[in-house]
């Protein structure tokens, strides 16, 4: 029988370590009640402490210096291999374990391109040695799973100290533990606020704010939340006083009491106006239902206003237009008809108000023709398994697992497995047509589900049975589509990531920015800025049988949506807790929509009816400048769609230089010639203007400077206005919701 020379070698460390009883070495991170050295559970968290399968080390894709690991030592194997069989067992000498590569590298013994990673009376070094001394065993039987681990504390406010040292405990399914606090890894989200060294000790910086602290080991992972007030204090009656609509107003207030911040004052009535407008119905306010609501006395009319919004037909396609963004592909991949068809699919859910857990069933376990039933789209666009897993994971759970896909999740519990047993519900989709054939794929295209299909673990070959990403879910019957089961998983009120998912997008919408940013990556390592209020919304969510109008109306509803974008001494630093209104540029389509209507000139775009809107754009592929230039998504982009948020240069110069813009403030047809011939004195002339595009009047500083300038020729009125109207639409105030 022949053997290697490193198992040769191995024998024989063996039976020379049961003669001398001082070569075994104990360590207090192993279990007492299994003292031999496991490699999943005492090895892998090692080489993942020190970075030795990090990305930027062996972990990368061809390893480094021809020595490869998996990344984060997702698969235990491959690295179990690569330690001892690969090159002949070079990297490990069982007789002699301090000259292995293995340990002499690390330990600077030998040159080290990483450096010296340890020093040989270091617990990890003793016990990589321990294991070799041991024979490198692959496992050692009865080695308890871990279950979890977790942190102490969870939660520290810092008033007067500067630091926080953590503890890290791992808990096992045989009931025992262990401190692990050294062999973590740790992770700031906002290094600013709270930073954390390669021992868990948190130290402080000078900004006020919250950071969490990722502690990971061995695929798991326990937050710490380090909270950093302000010096002065806030008398209690001043938050005991602020006006409290719901409970979002009352969570929102708790956590600035926290922080020592007081929230800004209750923006002016116009602000609210057009933030609503906007928010539900994607336009501003005309002149007239400006002028109309300023001068409303009515004690509830912000209440009344909402609800009239909420019936308006624009909602619709306004809200489908956000989610055309997230779902609507290229027409060029999957055809004009079938893209056409998702869209007027999506539209028409939005037209009956369409409960959001029935939308994506609908979605999810859709079959049939593309040219009939828009949804089915989804899958003519998504073809494989993986590619499905991952849109749907992110849009309805708020899980990224793109990365799972290849490796385990660096910041989160999902590894290779997760990934495809979740693709396995998608497995059994079939397809009756000619497929796909860009840029022109005009055909139609069924899909149905089929008596087979499967899907298998890219290193094991194992075939993989359909399993949810957490939790349980109902047993697959025979015969059944296992996208219903999937789909009854996921819209169950039990699940909250499904409800928090869609409860925190709308409130990004509403308010400026997500409570979890990125809104559809929600993760433990990724908390929320308040997450009492993103599981109350969700519970509100669940509760209002996933109606998307009722959630919107309750968070229009609250304090917090109404407060001023002016900051006071204590929160100018605030873009997390929501104590004021964020500035936001309006969305392009917003934008172009209200442009046409303060001049009265509507766009013409190609492929759609006359006087169409650009919210009822049915792709992106349809040419607009303007659009373009205010960040619609790129029509090459697949779904689900980013905007980038940010204002331009680009943008700025297109305000003031665009001919077609200057075409509608100039038209025959237009605003400004039908007030040029008007009768009005230049008093209500200007106050038009300013309702046109601000929402409001103008103050008396404005008014007399316009005053001064219309009054300057009675011949070229028109051509004043029209100046005067660029010079409006030219400024923050028009171009940002405030």
């Amino acid at each position: 029988m022949l053997i290697s020379m490193a198992h040769f070698l191995t024998i024989v460390m063996l039976l020379t370590a049961s003669i001398c009883s001082d070569t075994s070495i104990s360590h207090a991170a192993t279990p007492q009640q299994n003292s031999g050295i496991d490699f999943d559970r005492d090895i892998q968290p090692i080489l993942t402490r020190y970075g030795c399968n990090s990305g930027a080390c062996h972990g990368k894709q061809r390893g480094q210096n021809g020595f490869q690991l998996s990344l984060l030592g997702f698969d235990s194997d491959f690295d179990f291999d690569a330690l001892v069989n690969d090159t002949r067992g070079r990297r490990i000498t069982p007789a002699r374990p301090d000259e292995s590569l293995f340990l002499a590298k690390p330990a600077a013994k030998l040159p080290h391109g990483g450096g010296k990673i340890f020093s040989e009376e270091e617990a990890a070094y003793q016990i990589l040695k321990e294991w070799i001394v041991s024979g490198m065993p692959r496992s050692i039987p009865g080695t308890p799973e871990l279950l979890r681990v977790e942190v102490n504390p969870t939660q520290t406010r810092f008033l007067d100290k500067r630091s926080e040292s953590l503890q890290v405990t791992a808990f096992y399914s045989d009931g025992s533990k262990r401190d692990v606090t050294d062999f973590a890894t740790y992770q700031s989200n906002e290094s600013p606020i709270a930073d954390v060294d390669e021992h868990g000790v948190v130290t402080i910086g000078n900004l006020t704010g919250e950071a969490a602290i990722m502690a990971r080991y061995s695929g798991h992972f326990a937050v710490f939340t380090a909270s950093i007030p302000l010096t002065e204090p806030v008398a209690e009656s001043e938050y005991s006083s602020l006006p409290v609509h719901n409970e979002i107003d009352r969570l929102i207030w708790g956590k600035l009491k926290t922080l020592n911040v007081r929230p800004s004052e209750t923006a002016e009535e116009h602000k609210f106006l057009r933030r609503a407008y906007i928010d539900i119905v994607g336009r501003l306010p005309t002149a007239d239902e400006a002028a109309s609501y300023l001068n409303d006395t009515a004690p509830e009319k912000e209440k009344t206003l909402v609800d009239q919004l909420l019936a308006d037909p624009e909602y619709a396609e306004h809200w489908a237009n956000k989610w055309a963004d997230l779902l609507r592909p290229n027409p060029y991949r999957v055809g004009i008809k079938a893209t056409m068809s998702f869209d007027t699919w999506i539209r028409n859910a939005f037209r009956r108000n369409q409960p959001y857990d029935e939308f994506v069933t609908d979605l999810i376990t859709a079959q049939g023709s593309t040219f009939r039933n828009g949804s089915v789209t989804l899958f003519r666009d998504r073809r494989t398994p993986d590619e499905l897993t991952t849109i749907v994971s992110q849009l309805f759970l708020g899980v990224r697992l793109e990365c799972a896909k290849c490796h385990h999740h660096p910041f989160e519990v999902y590894g290779q497995e997760d990934f495809y047993s979740f693709a396995a519900y998608f497995a059994r989709l079939g397809r009756k047509g000619t497929g796909v054939s860009p840029p022109i794929s005009g055909s139609e295209e069924f899909v149905f589900v089929s008596d087979k299909g499967e899907v298998r673990h890219p290193l094991t070959n194992e075939v993989l049975a359909p399993q949810p990403l957490y939790g349980s879910a109902k047993t697959i019957e025979e015969g059944q589509d296992p996208r219903v089961v999937l789909a009854d998983w996921m819209t169950s009120p039990d699940n909250q990531k499904f409800a928090q998912t869609m409860a925190n997008r709308v409130w990004a919408d509403l308010m400026g920015n997500g409570l979890v940013e990125p809104v559809d990556d929600l993760r433990a390592t990724n908390p929320a800025s308040n997450p009492e209020l993103l599981n109350h919304l969700g519970e509100y969510f669940v509760e209002h049988n996933f109606d998307l109008k009722e959630l919107i109306r309750y968070i229009m509803s609250s304090q917090v949506y109404r407060l001023s974008s002016q900051p006071n001494p204590t929160n100018a630093f605030d873009t997390r807790y929501y104590s004021r209104r964020y500035r936001t540029r309006l969305r392009a389509e917003v934008m172009l929509d209200s442009v046409c209507q303060i001049t009265g000139v509507p766009e013409s775009f190609s492929a759609m009816a006359p006087e169409s809107r650009a919210k009822e754009l049915w792709t992106h592929r349809i040419s607009s400048l303007f659009l373009d230039a205010f960040a619609r998504p790129d029509p090459n982009q697949d779904p689900p769609c980013e905007r980038i948020p940010d204002s331009t240069v680009i943008q700025t110069l297109h305000m003031m230089n665009s001919e077609n813009l200057a075409k509608k403030i100039s038209a025959d047809s237009g605003f400004v010639k039908q007030l040029s011939e008007s009768d009005q004195a230049p008093e209500a002339l200007i106050n038009q203007l300013y309702l046109s595009v601000y929402s409001r009047y103008p103050n008396p500083t404005e008014q007399t400077q316009g005053l001064e300038y219309l009054n300057q020729s009675s011949e070229n009125r028109r051509k004043l206005i029209e100046d005067y109207l660029w010079a409006l639409l030219n400024t923050p105030e028009f171009v940002f919701k405030d």
